[in-house]
């Protein structure tokens, strides 16, 4: 039998609730004073919300109300058939926001979650207080390097096999979701993941709907790049963002390379701050979470 959402209910010091926003239903952890200022941290794939679970206790326990939710198609959040655009997403977030009872928030966001926040940051300008990216360039700058630097193609090999029908989710799924601890592996730095990190990054993923919801989220990002909606969307992204951007990324990232995210600041017009991890991979806020933690904190108290 494949795992139930309750897999992602992790007991810790935080607490587990739903809101709906957006029309869908979003399970997500809470952590830090209710009337703290909100922090939304947005995860990537392919994990869930478990993988703040660091930045959940160090920033709520200084004083944030830090939330982290299953984004759409993961974990107990609503998986439904559509909906994985960034148009799409970036309201899940904005509706989250407002079901969470603030006008605002800080925005924090890690691979696909990163790109995310860069959306929201963009289309949702008044709602986002400062922006923290983890391993992920700007959107445009990501493609530009898709479309003109060899070694980041390379490294994106895997994005087109995800493009393909059915063939990812089943290759997400066997043997137990070990595909899923190949890809932390690979992607992460040295000693990544450690087994609990992968355990539950495996059964996250065997929860029915997720490996499909997940390709659907690459599958939007290539395809709308000829597509009408896609180009408007890229457009609209070039604006660039008035919040102040942190950008974090690890210097021995091999899925999303530093060289692509060195030139992300010519989107940020509120002010800029980018720091390579030395020996650090794809997943700094695991990899080096106290780091990380400081870095988070110094930016939203700024």
């Amino acid at each position: 039998m494949p795992p139930e959402e309750s897999v992602v209910l992790v007991e810790g010091p935080w607490t587990h609730r739903e809101v709906t926003a957006n029309g869908a239903r979003f399970h997500l952890a809470e952590h830090g004073p209710a009337d703290g200022p909100l922090v939304l941290l947005l995860h990537g794939f392919p994990e869930f919300w478990w993988s703040w679970r660091h930045q959940l206790v160090a920033l709520g326990d200084a004083g944030l109300r830090v939330v982290a939710p299953d984004l759409r198609g993961y974990g107990g959040s609503d998986k439904p058939p559509r909906g994985y655009d960034g148009y799409t997403l970036s309201s899940d977030v904005a509706g989250m926001i407002r079901a969470l009872g603030a006008s605002d928030a800080h925005l924090v966001g890690h691979d696909f979650g990163g790109l995310l926040a860069w959306a929201v940051a963009t289309l949702h300008p008044s709602i986002v207080r400062t922006l923290s990216i983890l391993d992920m360039p700007h959107p445009l700058r990501m493609r530009d390097a898709l479309l003109r630097d060899p070694a980041q193609i390379k490294a994106s090999s895997y994005v087109g096999f995800f493009q393909l029908p059915k063939a990812p989710e089943a290759r997400l799924l066997r043997d137990d979701a070990a595909y899923v601890e190949e890809l932390l592996r690979q992607w992460g730095g040295p000693g990544f993941p450690d087994a609990e990190t992968a355990a539950r990054c495996r059964a996250a993923m065997q929860i029915p709907g997720v490996a499909h919801s997940s390709m659907e989220w690459y599958r939007w990002a290539v395809r709308s790049l000829t597509r009408p909606s896609g180009v408007r969307f890229l457009r609209l992204l070039a604006r660039g963002v008035q919040a102040p951007v942190l950008q974090v990324h690890g210097a021995i990232d091999p899925c999303l390379l530093p060289s692509t995210a060195q030139g992300s600041g010519v989107y940020a017009h509120g002010g800029y701050a980018l720091h390579l991890l030395d020996g650090v991979g794809h997943f700094p806020h695991q990899e080096a979470p106290a780091l990380v933690n400081e870095l988070l904190l110094e930016h939203a108290r700024a």
